[in-house]
């Protein structure tokens, strides 16, 4: 099937990528032309671990192209799929459908034959109803099918995500469009994933509800480590003690600094401001934004707290800038209001982050940028780990100590035991597993 995929951002490309190794033809249009061009000479704008060689296999196989001109491959699609972004608007949380809006009313105008017409972003509930409405006016002619496909793919994980899914939600309630969007996902019927087809709106509120659920469930584990460090308990057992319990599960209960990245905290947001708008708010979701609000500042007082009360002067060794490993996303990453709390307080930060620096330098650039973890950890009082990159998980202890002017971890991941730091001379603090 001949596929144009609009917007070239994490998921346009990512899913653009994927349907052409199915074997469709798939063609990425965006307006920033740079970024076009950069794609073009095989230069990959995100980092998604193999995302650089499927791309590549596939502008070589004639499968997948890039291009600023929207007309031509609409009007030669079987599907159109709108993976524009949809950000928290400013000022009041909403998200901004404005990128939504325009790619539909640039689609309407170069739709030729039955055409269906996709929202992959993520979108508020009755978006569809809008874009359809858009479609109709601009071209009374057309002959479209507006359906929703949200995706759920994970930064680090999307490649694996988008081939080997839980699930495939198809909104839509035409036929045709069932029939179509079927063929596109036909090659997954190997791997068994299972599709769901729902009504649109249904389908858009299930990826809302899916983040906000997930958001949840970190935050209450982030609440229920701060009560294991006030009675002596250890988060890490409790977690796997409720986990083993199959109505809970053990995923998305691992303490830490609180979520962040492109989505759980836009759309908790959004979910919000939908629910009070149709006058069903969502308590428990507005006090996760608010918890987590507060976690991602308090980090800093934990730091702190383990160098007794006092970083004036202190130098403080952060490993770890991106929301998550395998990500070069700043995007609300915890790091952000951590640092800019240790620089408050007096504290000079040295920072290193296996592959998110050059991100970072534009949200924290009053920061030293070190090339390794130990270059980070020299002369430092402190040493916190913020992001669970694999290569902070098996750090060499003596080393590490030596180069450290006091022995101080504050583990914000829980990645080393509690005894293993103790017995190498460190003083450890971690997340819901007190002071060592």
């Amino acid at each position: 099937m001949h596929i144009a995929m609009i917007g070239t951002g994490y998921v346009g490309l990512v899913s653009g990528a994927c349907f052409a190794d199915f074997g469709h033809h798939v063609t990425c249009v965006d307006k920033d032309g740079d970024k076009i061009a950069a794609l073009q000479q095989g230069e990959i704008p995100i980092f998604e671990p193999g995302l650089d060689a499927l791309v590549a296999a596939n502008v070589k196989a004639g499968r997948l192209r890039f291009t600023t001109d929207l007309a031509a491959p609409v009007a030669e699609a079987d599907a159109v799929f709108i993976a524009v972004g949809t950000p928290s608007r400013r000022g009041d949380g909403h998200a901004d459908l404005s990128y939504v809006y325009a790619a539909a009313k640039e689609i309407a105008a170069a739709l030729a034959g039955f055409t269906v017409v996709i929202t992959k972003s993520t979108v508020p509930v009755g978006t569809g109803d809008e874009v359809e409405r858009l479609i109709r006016e601009a071209n009374p002619a057309a002959d479209v099918a507006v359906a929703s496909n949200p995706e759920f793919l994970r930064e680090g994980a999307a490649i694996r995500d988008f081939k080997f899914p839980d699930r495939i939600v198809v909104g839509t309630s035409d036929e045709r469009a069932r029939k179509a969007i079927g063929e596109i996902y036909r090659p997954l019927s190997l791997n068994q994933a299972p599709v769901m087809y729902t009504a649109r709106r249904t389908a858009e509120l299930i990826k809302y509800a899916a983040n906000a659920f997930l958001a949840t469930k970190i935050t209450f584990i982030n609440e229920i480590a701060d009560l294991a460090e006030k009675v002596g308990a250890d988060v890490q057992d409790v977690a796997r003690g409720i986990g083993m319990d199959n109505r809970i599960g053990s995923k998305f209960l691992h303490a830490g600094p609180g979520f962040g990245g492109s989505c759980f905290p836009k759309d908790t947001r959004a979910l919000v401001k939908i629910a009070l708008d149709h006058d069903a708010p969502l308590r428990i979701v507005e006090a996760v934004l608010g918890v987590n609000d507060n976690r991602k500042r308090a980090m800093a007082r934990k730091v702190a707290h383990a160098l007794g009360g006092n970083l004036r002067g202190k130098t403080v060794a952060v490993l770890g800038l991106t929301f998550k490993p395998d990500t070069d996303d700043m995007r609300e990453a915890p790091s952000i209001p951590l640092i800019t709390g240790l620089l408050d307080m007096g504290a000079k930060v040295r920072a290193f982050d296996p592959v998110g620096m050059e991100a970072a330098k534009r949200e924290l650039p009053d920061i030293v940028y070190c090339d390794d973890a130990y270059d980070c950890a020299d002369g430092a009082d402190a040493l916190v780990i913020v992001t669970e990159w694999v290569q902070f998980r098996a750090l060499d202890l003596d080393r590490l100590k030596a180069v450290m002017k006091q022995a101080v971890v504050v583990d914000l991941r829980n990645v080393y035991r509690p005894e293993e730091m103790a017995a190498a001379g460190f003083v450890y603090e971690g997340v819901g597993r007190g002071k060592v």
